[in-house]
Parts: C-alpha cells; sequence; structure tokens
C-alpha cells in the first residue's frame, strides 16, 4: 500500500487512517498524463497560436475554435453515454481506453504539422479535422477512466482520488510549461546566463516550431503515463462482447433515463445541472487561452508563464474541492464552486490591456522590474483568473464525487456514461454563445467583440446553479 494519506483525513475524528492503493495511485496518474493536453495545447500554447498565427486574427480565431468545439459536442452527444452502458455489459474497460488513448495521442502528435500556409502534405486546415476527432474521443476517455474510479478505492477514498488526479494533471502541466519556457520561449528572447542560446532541438521559431513541439511533448506525455493505469488499476471481470454490450448498451440507456428519472429524479435534476455548469466550465477553458492572449495583447512568452502560474494554483483545486466535500457535503461545495467562477468570469470579462471593471484606466507605469506581467490591469487580472483556476478544478472533483455518492453501484459505469454526456451534449452551446456573440460584436461593437462573446458564458454557469439548488439527493443504493 503506498503511504498517501487522503487530505482533510486529519480532521475527521475518530475514522481509520485510510491509505491509497498502488492501483488508485495509477488511476490518478492517468490524468498527469492526460491532462497536460487541455491546459497546454487548448489552453495556453497551442490554440492562441492557432488563433494569432494560422488563422491570423485573435478575434476570428475566438469564433472559429468555438465553431469547432460546437461541432465536437454535437458529434459526441451521440454516442457517449452509450460508451459506459456498454462498458458496464462488457466489463472491462482498461482495453478499449487504452485503444482509444493511443489512437488520441496520434492525433495529438500530427498537430506539429499545422502551420500557417499548410505545407505540401499537410493543408492549412488539417487543424480542424484533427482537433474535431480529439475534442471526440477526450470525453470517451474520461467516461471510460471515471467508470473506474468507484472500484479503484475504497467509498472513503474516492473524493481524495478524484482530487489527486486532478491535482496531478495540473502539476504535469506546470513541469510541461516550465520546460516549454525555458528551452524553447526564453532561448533568443531573454539573455539571461542560465537560458540556452537557442531553443531546443535545433527547433525553428521562425516558423512556430517551439509552439508546435509541444503537441509532439503532450502526447508522448499521455503514452507513458497511460501505462500504470493499464497495469495496475483494477478492471471488472470480463462479460458479453463488445458488439453486443454496445448493441443492449442503446436500449439500457433509454431504459436507465427512464428509471432515473421515475426512481431518483434528483439524479436527472444533478444531471441537467451539470449539463450547464461544466459546459461553462469547458468554454472558460477553451476560450481562456484565446481571449486572454487577444485582450491582454500576450506572446508566447507571456502566455507560458501565464499558464504555468494559473497551473501551479490550480493544484489546489482537487485539494480544495476534496476540502469542501468534508466540510459542506458535495452538493453545498459544488454551488459555492460555480458562484465562484461566475462572479471571477464577470470580473475577467471587465479588463482590458489598459484597463480594469470596464471603466478604471489604472497607472500603467511598471510596478516592477520584471519585464513581463508589470501593470496594474495584467497583475490584476492574474488575480481574477487565479480564483477562477482554483474553482473550476475543484468543481470538476466535487461533481465526480457527487455522482459517486447518489448513484447505485450496480450503474455507475452507466451513469458515468451518462455523466460524460451531460458534461458534452451541450458543450456546443457554450461555444455557441461565444461564436454568436463574438461575430455580433465584430459586426456592430468591435472594440467589445473579445468580451461579448467570452462573458457570455455566465449563463451556463447561474443556470447550472440554479438547477442544482433543488436538488435534494437520497443517498445510493449500493
Amino acid at each position: 500500500m503506498a503511504d498517501v494519506t487522503a487530505p482533510g483525513a486529519a480532521g475527521a475524528a475518530g475514522q481509520a487512517h485510510e491509505k491509497m492503493s498502488l492501483g488508485a495511485i495509477s488511476w490518478a496518474l492517468y490524468e498527469w498524463g492526460r491532462n497536460p493536453y487541455v491546459i497546454i495545447c487548448t489552453i495556453y500554447v497551442f490554440a492562441p497560436y492557432l488563433a494569432a498565427q494560422v488563422i491570423g486574427d485573435p478575434v476570428e480565431g475566438q469564433a472559429q475554435i468555438a465553431s469547432l468545439n460546437k461541432w465536437a459536442g454535437l458529434a459526441i452527444a451521440c454516442f457517449a453515454p452509450f460508451v459506459g452502458a456498454a462498458a458496464d455489459r462488457a466489463g472491462r474497460r482498461k482495453i478499449p481506453l487504452g485503444v482509444l488513448t493511443g489512437f488520441m495521442a496520434l492525433c495529438i502528435a500530427m498537430l506539429w504539422f499545422v502551420q500557417p500556409g499548410g505545407s505540401a502534405l499537410f493543408p492549412e486546415w488539417i487543424w480542424f479535422p484533427l482537433l474535431l476527432i480529439i475534442g471526440m474521443s477526450f470525453p470517451l476517455t474520461e467516461a471510460l477512466h471515471n467508470a473506474m474510479l468507484s472500484g479503484a478505492t475504497t467509498p472513503r477514498l474516492v473524493p481524495h482520488v478524484s482530487g489527486l488526479g486532478l491535482a496531478l494533471g495540473n502539476a504535469a502541466s506546470v513541469l510541461i510549461l516550465a520546460f516549454t519556457l525555458v528551452f524553447l520561449a526564453f532561448p533568443g528572447n531573454i539573455d539571461w546566463s542560465w537560458i540556452p542560446a537557442a531553443p531546443a532541438f535545433g527547433l525553428d521559431p521562425a516558423t512556430f516550431e517551439p509552439q508546435r513541439f509541444v503537441a509532439i511533448m503532450c502526447a508522448a506525455w499521455l503514452l507513458i503515463f497511460t501505462v500504470p493505469m493499464l497495469l495496475w488499476t483494477a478492471d471488472t471481470e470480463r462479460g458479453m462482447g463488445w458488439v453486443q454490450a454496445a448493441r443492449e448498451g442503446v436500449g439500457g440507456v433509454v431504459a436507465t433515463l427512464r428509471s432515473i428519472w421515475k426512481d431518483r429524479p434528483d439524479i436527472v435534476r444533478f444531471l441537467i445541472a451539470r449539463m450547464l455548469y461544466a459546459d461553462g466550465k469547458t468554454a472558460i477553458l477553451i476560450s481562456g487561452g484565446v481571449y486572454a492572449a487577444g485582450m491582454m495583447g500576450w506572446g508566447f512568452i507571456e502566455m507560458v508563464i501565464y499558464g504555468i502560474t494559473l497551473s501551479v494554483i490550480a493544484v489546489f483545486g482537487g485539494f480544495v474541492g476534496a476540502w469542501l466535500d468534508d466540510k459542506v457535503g458535495a452538493k453545498r461545495a459544488i454551488q459555492i464552486e460555480i458562484a465562484m467562477t461566475a462572479l471571477s468570469l464577470i470580473c475577467m470579462a471587465s479588463f482590458r490591456k489598459d484597463t480594469i471593471f470596464w471603466v478604471i484606466k489604472p497607472d500603467m507605469t511598471p510596478v516592477w522590474s520584471f519585464p513581463y506581467f508589470s501593470t496594474i490591469p495584467e497583475l490584476a487580472y492574474l488575480a481574477v483568473v487565479s480564483v477562477i483556476a482554483i474553482f473550476i478544478t475543484a468543481a470538476y472533483a466535487s461533481s465526480r464525487t457527487f455522482l459517486t455518492q447518489i448513484s447505485p453501484k450496480a450503474m455507475i459505469g452507466e451513469l458515468f456514461g451518462i455523466y460524460a454526456l451531460a458534461g458534452t451534449a451541450t458543450v456546443w452551446m457554450g461555444p455557441l454563445l461565444v461564436d454568436t456573440l463574438t461575430r455580433w460584436g465584430q459586426r456592430n461593437m468591435p472594440d467589445w467583440a473579445l468580451q461579448l462573446g467570452f462573458g457570455s458564458i455566465v449563463v451556463l454557469l447561474i443556470a447550472g446553479f440554479a438547477i442544482l439548488w433543488g436538488v435534494k439527493p437520497q443517498p445510493a443504493e449500493k
């Protein structure tokens, strides 16, 4: 048994000291391997590069990337819940999860070929189908991986293993971003003695190879840290064949929805609430990097530093979620996390490069000698986004903990499939809001187009919070 004590357990008087098993830690390590793609490619490095250099305009880039995720969301809504249902019937989940992860890693690595103007083999628009495939694959790996959580550890440690996975995902992102900063972004731009003179591996900044190389790093990292989960995390016994399981899964999902609507309506209400607020949080992640780069005028170096800062802070989000779960319960924890995310989002939409809270224009004299993030608006923006980073991470941990608490054990895989649907079936709504209002702003209020598009996400957070308020969970049937 690995000597990793559950965060928050020390405060629970009279409860036994529990330790996470190797299988539980290996389950969490999969997120250490998978989550850096989201942090590095879809938020801080590759997406801003795609918008500014390949698409050529941050505002149009925000609209096009939002449109891409709209279509990915519509596609995944068609089959995400059936993956969990089939997993319940087929039993073993590690083989399909491993195969899907390998395919996703290949597509991530191929983002290396996305460059302005394209090439003879890979046209400029290759980014769209690659990101579409990755966008559909990622939620399916999430559904399979989440379905393994209850079998990976004890009920007491579920929230802590869940939080550990998310915290490790952010910690891994910090390591990769730090490497990117020191060996890819700073060389040739910063004259410090400990910084290499040129980017590592002979990468050429003139063709944006440092920005593109992060995709190869994320793909390799994903493959390496999938191995412990495949080796040591418990899987269930083999059931029926996957073809038969998938066929029966369609009817099973329909029957499950009817059953829980009749017998456990609060599960349905929670899934609807989660559908909305998770869509809002996902939209923030999808658009946040492009928005920050466009609104604050940050380039490659600033975005990497920005990513490191927020990833370090977000590491605490998984533990904040577990702590809130223990102190106030998972439902109330989610409500707090949604409210803090919404308030932070409104503040983010009030900032510009020389303005805070829409109308205040502070003194732009640098407040310190560091060449980056030296103005009051930049530092204030960092402070606000740090809050949102903590509570987005915490909400993801608390949400899946809450589902494990209210779900019958025999249906956990199927419900996590529907849970994945609740996080992806309407994922097109957030991007649709961003796309529509950004384009409306381009035509009617060009100076406010980015803020209008990004700020519209708050509607989904408010709606999810309101529905969650009425959820009155019953204890799960074991």
